[in-house]
């Protein structure tokens, strides 16, 4: 069965502005075109269309999705495994945070009581789970499922006095990230040196034991991935450039 790009449009929720430009940058071709340039598309451009949607929503940018859905070894049933890992895996999460939420709720309306540590688990699995959003599935591919789960299992250990650590280290980071980049000072000076040591601290913190192949593997995704790019660039432009420079010339000296 053929829908035309209206038809396609109203069924899949995706406008037909979309459609086009999807079309336009080679992520989705329909079927066929008519004389008048209407697209039509059939079952296998269905199937690639809820694909996209499935990695738009897990956070994939366009160019990235584009290069995974035409690989050569592309396998819908595969990707349709690894999405459904993915959505459980943060089902579980949320859940969690859903549970510890209304725990809260019950003890501020005197229902029940609440140790001071079961009120930090929300901050923990909120520290989780933007670690399974910005790092998780680089990380399952790079170094296996076993390997995040040693993550998750770390983070989950952490104590209040570690979470306050753990966010004041990222802070500093990120300032000392945006000040190196403002005031034009070179990746490989101390400076540079310095934010990296931090950076090195704050890594070991998520993950079971250091090692420089991991750490370097993961400023590499600071400008492989526009995700991370747009994190460490939300204020000052060329930070996640600076972090991976500077990570490059010092992790192996360190």
């Amino acid at each position: 069965m053929e829908y035309s790009i209206k038809e396609l449009s109203e069924m899949a929720g995706v406008s037909a502005r979309t459609l086009r430009y999807y079309d336009e940058i080679g992520l989705l071709l329909p079927l066929r075109s008519n004389q008048a340039g209407y697209r039509f598309y059939g079952e296998k451009e269905i199937e690639l269309l809820q694909q996209i949607l499935f990695y738009k929503e897990r956070g994939f940018g366009l160019e990235e999705i584009k290069n995974i859905v035409y690989e050569r070894d592309f396998d819908i049933l595969i990707a349709l495994h690894n999405h459904l890992e993915e959505l459980e895996n943060q089902k579980q999460r949320l859940e969690g945070l859903i549970s510890i939420v209304k725990k809260t709720i019950a003890a501020k309306k005197g229902e029940s009581r609440m140790s001071d540590q079961e009120r930090f688990e929300i901050w923990k699995e909120r520290v989780i789970l933007e670690n399974e959003e910005k790092y998780g599935q680089e990380v399952r591919e790079k170094y296996g499922d076993a390997s995040m789960e040693e993550s998750v299992q770390k983070m989950k250990g952490m104590t209040e006095k570690d979470y306050e650590k753990f966010k004041a280290l990222e802070e500093e980071i990120l300032a000392s990230l945006k000040a190196a980049v403002t005031k034009g000072i070179t990746p490989e000076s101390q400076e540079g040196k310095q934010i990296v040591l931090l950076h090195k601290d704050w890594l070991s913190m998520t993950c079971k034991s250091y090692s420089k192949e991991r750490h370097l593997g993961i400023i590499d995704l600071y400008v492989m991935d526009e995700r991370f790019t747009a994190y460490y660039d939300s204020e000052v432009k060329g930070c996640a450039e600076f972090l991976n420079k500077a990570g490059v010339y010092w992790i192996e000296k360190l």
